[in-house]
């Protein structure tokens, strides 16, 4: 497959040669160290006490695609919310971002970012869109998408972790970083003080970060977000460890395991587990190493964290970042929140 021809400007200097193209408008970290080792991720979190993992974990192509699904249904309000601000709200949010790149952390397929490329393309005369994103199968749809529906758009799809793929882009370019889906809530707080940090060192004077995050509310609202009818919440938590078993050669049975999730009141998050309903050894063969997994012993596989809008405004402040724009909805249940890189 030939190579993509990349203008000089979006990749900082130095940089290009870092990255190879994967396929057509798909860039992929020279060497595939976009993902940490597999099975060296996932030990060092489940032989913590208690035991948990990384949620990235979770994204191979049938999680991708189970998580798509949950966004569907009727119980699962954050994204037909997120959605509704954006479609409302988008012009204003890229009148106050005068920008020429617009870069998706953890796009997934961009579904939701069609609203700002819509009004980027309608006020600006260039766009260039570079979603970022470990599925493969969410960048192709995402690219795919964008040559139909937005054929004057640069796209520069990045097959990588967002915490590390924003660091190759050129800072000269400025550039509006998406980050929805209120994933933010992912982040226990030494990783969220670690990301935002290192995001915000890396923002140029002339950057945006649009901010969307799921805010605290009753109780009754945002259990079943996270414990659907269907059961698919509970089939995309407990895949993870198929996936697990595919990259490390370790014998996780599902059959043997339940899923279970509540919202913790003191961390204003839900906390999503998988429980054994009976013991197992689970074995890594590649690393020699092994751990008994007790009946009825929880792994924590993803947690999501609710938010005061106001007080994530303080926060950023700290990381020199300051609030230009909030929007929400009729019930304020979510809020986009933009900010500005303080000069």
């Amino acid at each position: 497959m030939s190579a993509i021809t990349c203008k000089p400007e979006f990749f900082a200097a130095g940089q290009k040669q870092l990255w190879h193209s994967e396929e057509p408008a798909i860039w992929a970290p020279v060497g595939g160290n976009h993902i940490e080792d597999p099975a060296r991720s996932v030990m060092k979190t489940l032989w913590d006490q208690p035991r948990w993992l990384e949620a990235f974990h979770l994204y191979d192509e049938r999680g991708s695609e189970l998580f798509e699904q949950i966004c569907e249904l009727p119980e699962y309000y954050l994204t037909r919310t997120e959605n509704s601000i954006l479609e409302r709200d988008a012009e204003k949010i890229i009148a106050a971002a005068p920008v020429e790149c617009i870069v998706e952390l953890g796009a997934g397929f961009s579904k939701k970012t069609v609203h700002l490329l819509t009004a980027q393309t309608l006020q600006r005369s260039r766009t260039i869109f570079a979603p970022i994103d470990v599925s493969i199968s969410g960048l192709q749809a995402s690219r795919d998408a964008v040559a139909r529906e937005f054929p004057a758009v640069e796209f520069h799809g990045l097959h990588s972790r967002y915490e590390t793929g924003f660091g190759s882009i050129d800072r000269a370019l400025p550039t509006l970083f998406v980050f929805l889906g209120s994933t933010i809530g992912n982040f226990n707080p030494p990783a969220f003080v670690h990301f935002f940090s290192e995001l915000a060192d890396a923002m140029g004077p002339n950057d945006f970060l649009l901010l969307g995050a799921d805010r605290v509310k009753d109780v009754n609202t945002l259990e079943p977000a996270y414990a659907d009818a269907k059961g698919l919440t509970a089939e995309f938590i407990l895949n993870v460890f198929l996936n697990i078993n595919r990259l490390t050669g370790s014998n996780f049975d599902a059959s043997k395991m339940r899923y279970h999730s509540w919202f913790n009141p003191e961390w204003s998050q839900i906390e999503m587990y998988a429980v054994a309903n009976a013991a197992q050894e689970i074995h890594f063969p590649s690393y020699g190493s092994a751990f008994h997994w007790h009946k009825n012993e929880r792994i924590l596989v993803e947690i999501s964290r609710k938010f005061d809008p106001l007080r994530l405004q303080e926060q950023f402040r700290y990381f020199g970042l300051h609030s230009v724009g909030h929007f929400t909805d009729a019930k304020e249940w979510f809020s986009l929140l933009l900010f500005k890189k303080s000069i």
